[in-house]
């Protein structure tokens, strides 16, 4: 039951914060201030020096089953490329796995835990082939290669298919691929990008604020 209440929660959330830095402190502040914009889904790449401590560390602060809205969030890991790291990903307290492409090994032993897993996909073989492993979401990667009128096209033969974009979202289109048909979308770097430059990590908050707006302005919950 966690897992299905967990997706759910994912796709009412609707949009994913993927995290790169250069330290656990600064990946840390960075889902501070994106939580405190509202986005409540926060994915943490395996790229980051010691990024399972700064998962072990959210983990421990935030609950993605939290009656606190301060305190609810839901911790996962990105870039995730086999099932070892898979595994220490969980045991590190990932609620979810991101990964860049499919690896049929990730998704069994995500599944023998029964941790959500998204993996990067780009052709139809490879969403019928996630789907009959048992992935509940396929993350569109990279996104920018696509337009978003793709998901219709892809859910013409796959309509049981939950795709979330990932690569290329910005403010600018984010509306287009929910109503596209997106159960949620994933944004990188143009979260983070104006605080790293500038040193100022509230930008993350203020850019997540604005990134969730859009979101709830698209689905009409505003």
């Amino acid at each position: 039951m966690k897992k299905i209440q967990l997706i759910q929660k994912m796709i009412d959330s609707g949009v994913v914060a993927v995290l790169r830095g250069n330290s656990v402190d600064q990946v840390v502040e960075m889902a501070e201030q994106a939580i405190a914009g509202g986005i409540k889904v926060i994915e943490v790449t395996l790229t980051v020096p010691g990024a399972l401590h700064a998962i072990e560390k959210l983990s421990r602060v935030y609950h993605w089953n939290a009656t606190d809205p301060s305190k609810f969030a839901i911790i996962g890991a990105g870039t995730v490329l086999e099932p070892q790291t898979a595994r220490s990903a969980i045991l590190s307290g990932a609620e979810f796995v991101v990964a860049p492409s499919l690896n049929p090994e990730t998704i069994k032993i995500c599944n023998l835990y029964r941790i959500p897993v998204l993996p990067g996909l780009m052709t139809l073989a490879d969403v019928q082939q996630a789907l009959e492993l048992g992935v509940d979401i396929v993350k569109l990667f990279p996104g920018n290669l696509f337009d978003p009128s793709i998901i219709k096209t892809m859910k013409g033969p796959m309509p049981q298919a939950n795709f979330m974009p990932s690569g290329g979202v910005s403010l600018s289109n984010l509306g287009e691929w929910i109503k596209a048909g997106a159960v949620a979308v994933s944004i990188g770097s143009d979260l983070t990008a104006e605080a790293v430059k500038t040193g100022d990590m509230n930008q993350v908050r203020l850019r997540a604020e604005q990134y969730m707006d859009a979101y709830h302005l698209a689905k009409g919950t505003n």
